[in-house]
């Protein structure tokens, strides 16, 4: 069984690293290291159950540990981890991602976001912006007579690219 799993994983991630820029793989590297506290290159149970420890969560159960590791088909080296990477980031729109967090701004599905609060959130939260990153996005951003921004066309733009560019 495991000469074969080792076979199905070469054989499936053969070019998991071409879907990757060098600086991304680099920065998976450095997580995956984190994350293989004895430094044998497979993350492990006792691997996950340390790392959540350090970030401060100490009630992650074995069961949630061993679905975490079912997810890699065998032993989690590190070109297993960047394919489940692969995987994970590839089933993601990042248009739709990024409107569904402006939909948390938009309880009334208005399509829109006041301009004055969604200004104070980009300053005081979480990544928190400069007054100058505040003011080149709006730059770029479509807002109405009422100082409302038209989250969707922004999302557009973050996307795509704006069209005057």
């Amino acid at each position: 069984r495991g000469r074969a799993a080792a076979r199905r994983a070469r054989r499936s991630s053969s070019n998991v690293f071409s879907m990757f820029e060098q600086s991304q793989i680099q920065e998976f590297k450095e997580a995956f290291s984190c994350i293989d506290q004895n430094r044998d290159g497979i993350i492990t149970k006792a691997d996950l159950k340390e790392t959540y420890s350090q970030l401060g969560k100490t009630n992650v159960s074995d069961n949630e540990l061993e679905e975490m590791l079912k997810e890699g088909k065998g032993p989690i080296n590190f070109t297993v981890f960047l394919t489940l990477f692969g995987e994970k980031l590839n089933g993601t729109d990042p248009e739709e991602s990024i409107l569904n967090a402006f939909k948390l701004f938009d309880p009334a599905g208005t399509g829109t976001v006041n301009k004055e609060e969604f200004k104070q959130l980009l300053l005081t939260q979480a990544d928190k912006f400069s007054p100058e990153e505040v003011e080149q996005m709006f730059a770029l951003t479509p807002i109405d007579v009422s100082g409302n921004i038209d989250y969707k066309s922004l999302c557009y733009i973050i996307t795509h690219g704006d069209e005057k560019e």
